[in-house]
């Protein structure tokens, strides 16, 4: 199944020649040149590549709105800036960074890379424990008995972004602004009770977890 691109560039010349290319690579691609209709659209698509620079509201405005949007939607970010502080703030929210010029072989690895990690490279359910996870149809299903284990929207969407960052060590901070789209409060327990909730549905002993982890003082990470 050809794969859905949401690709967000103002500039006629680049937008053409990148949707073309990703076109001849079997992606189907809806291209807009500005992020006001972005949000309405992303439901549908499998991933989003935004210009940082934008007329109107610019890429990093539209990305924080789209990653609240559809959360488990990985983004790449194009921009012609190579200053670490703009790398940086795509990254808050962004999964990938891409500065131009770029080769259209690196931005389709990429895209094949974020497509592995978001487990939708192919059919088959990601095997995380006792778990079979199936992101496209938003669903987790408890290998032993077969049975889909009932998750709220947040829980999901938590889970899901451990999974697209499997292995790395992520902070509270990290997993708020990523899930609920919104700068962390110091302080605030809502990811905390959250992940709670979480282990006691798919952990199966929520007092010693053994798929989300706590790394003691600085966050949670589930093994790669």
């Amino acid at each position: 199944m050809a794969r859905r691109v949401l690709y967000i560039e103002d500039d006629a010349d680049i937008g053409k020649w990148v949707k073309e290319d990703l076109e001849r690579r079997g992606y189907e691609v809806d291209w807009l040149v500005s992020g006001e209709e972005a949000a309405a659209r992303v439901a549908q698509a499998d991933l989003v590549v935004l210009d940082v620079m934008l007329p109107g509201l610019d890429g990093f405005t539209v990305g924080r709105r789209l990653k609240k949007e559809a959360p488990n939607v990985p983004i790449l970010m194009l921009s012609a800036r190579t200053a670490v502080d703009d790398k940086l703030q795509g990254l808050q929210f962004a999964d990938d960074y891409l500065t131009k010029p770029f080769h259209p072989d690196e931005l389709a690895a990429r895209l094949e890379v974020l497509q592995r990690r978001a487990g939708l490279s192919s059919g088959e359910p990601l095997v995380c424990a006792h778990l079979l996870i199936h992101p496209e149809q938003q669903r987790v299903v408890d290998s032993r008995t077969g049975e889909e284990i009932s998750l709220t929207a947040k829980q999901l969407q938590i889970l899901f972004y451990f999974l697209r960052n499997r292995g790395q060590i992520l902070t509270k901070e990290q997993i708020y602004e990523a899930v609920w789209g919104e700068p962390y409060m110091d302080g605030d327990k809502t990811v905390n009770v959250h992940i709670r909730y979480l282990r006691e549905r798919i952990e199966l002993d929520p007092s010693d977890p053994r798929i989300i982890e706590t790394i003691r003082g600085i966050g949670y990470r589930v093994r790669p």
